[in-house]
């Protein structure tokens, strides 16, 4: 642990760095309100800071950033979920009192609004069908060939995929599988079902099993939605480290294991490299569990450059995921 002296130096900088992005000089940290000393005093805590790890000096004539042990310092010391202001909300008690319609889109929106409130790269991990109750299941025909198995979860989420149909297959009999399937689904998870009762009719059990079959499939796709991840290349300079974020953003299972590999070490915060994401490691990840009932059933996080402003973030990603929590509730 850092004495106060140090403790209250090492938060200077870093929030005038946050706010910044240039490095901070001792006569910048004495001018600070909390601190109360030289900057002849400064300058040697700084250098004392810096030996330490907490700090880094890019060039030798300039002032000194945060490292990775700095920003977690100061995260787990000092930092405390700030609170909204105002305006932000009502943007987020307005959204969630408009979202309406399917699931997917809310949570895609989500993204945008997370995004939108904290200037960072958002991300939204909504339920696995396979621990959603489902409501109903319809087959569609769409040729004599091939139909659209319709699967509408009770939180509102629709899914569908595309099911090989054999001669005889007709409406009437695509009819019967769909109320078959609703009947010994309803209520049910995908997840918990591996085989369909009988009906009484053979061709019915085959299209029924085939159906439950493909609808498996669905059942273990991840969820993943991502806003904003233009203001992640604006925050920085490198080209290559704008490059690398860019790619890995858009592998939807890594960034689905990153949120959920970090809620699930009970971290709200990962900076750095503690994440595991080597291509990442310049930024920082802030996450928050959504849950329902009791249950977690998905993530809302932001992530951007280490020097995030981590308050903010973190208050950002409780209310959203609080709210969001109670609009799937109430679906």
């Amino acid at each position: 642990m850092l004495d106060d002296r140090k403790t209250a130096i090492l938060a200077a900088v870093v929030q005038e760095y946050i706010a910044t992005a240039q490095p901070v000089g001792s006569a910048s940290v004495a001018r600070t309100p909390s601190i109360q000393v030289s900057p002849a005093t400064v300058r040697s805590e700084l250098a004392v800071l810096e030996q330490e790890g907490f700090l880094v000096q890019p060039h030798t004539s300039a002032g000194r950033i945060p490292t990775d042990k700095g920003y977690r310092y100061f995260v787990d010391n000092l930092a405390t979920p700030g609170r909204l202001d105002r305006t932000s909300q009502r943007q987020v008690g307005e959204f969630f009192s408009a979202a309406h319609g399917r699931l997917e889109e809310m949570l895609h929106q989500t993204s945008n609004l997370l995004a939108d409130l904290t200037h960072s790269a958002a991300v939204v991990v909504g339920p696995r069908p396979e621990a959603v109750e489902v409501r109903r299941v319809q087959l569609v025909g769409l040729s004599d060939l091939a139909a659209t198995v319709v699967v509408v979860f009770v939180n509102g989420s629709v899914e569908h995929v595309t099911l090989d149909l054999v001669d005889g297959d007709d409406d009437d009999r695509l009819a019967a599988a769909s109320a078959h399937l609703s009947s010994q689904l309803d209520g049910q998870v995908l997840g918990g079902l591996h085989d369909v009762a009988a009906s009484g009719d053979a061709e019915v059990d085959r299209l029924s099993n085939a159906a439950l079959e493909r609808m498996h499939t669905i059942a273990a796709a991840e969820h993943v939605y991502t806003g904003g991840v233009s203001e992640v290349a604006k925050a920085f300079d490198a080209v290559e480290i704008v490059r690398s974020v860019l790619h890995t953003l858009e592998q939807q299972f890594v960034v689905v294991s990153l949120v959920s590999d970090i809620v699930n070490r009970g971290m709200s915060v990962a900076i750095g490299i503690e994440h595991g994401v080597e291509p990442l490691s310049a930024c920082s990840v802030v996450v928050a569990p959504v849950v329902v009932e009791g249950e977690h059933v998905g993530s809302v996080g932001v992530l951007g450059p280490t020097r995030m402003n981590y308050p903010q973030a973190l208050a950002t990603v409780d209310v959203v995921s609080e709210q969001l929590g109670h609009r799937i509730e109430d679906r």
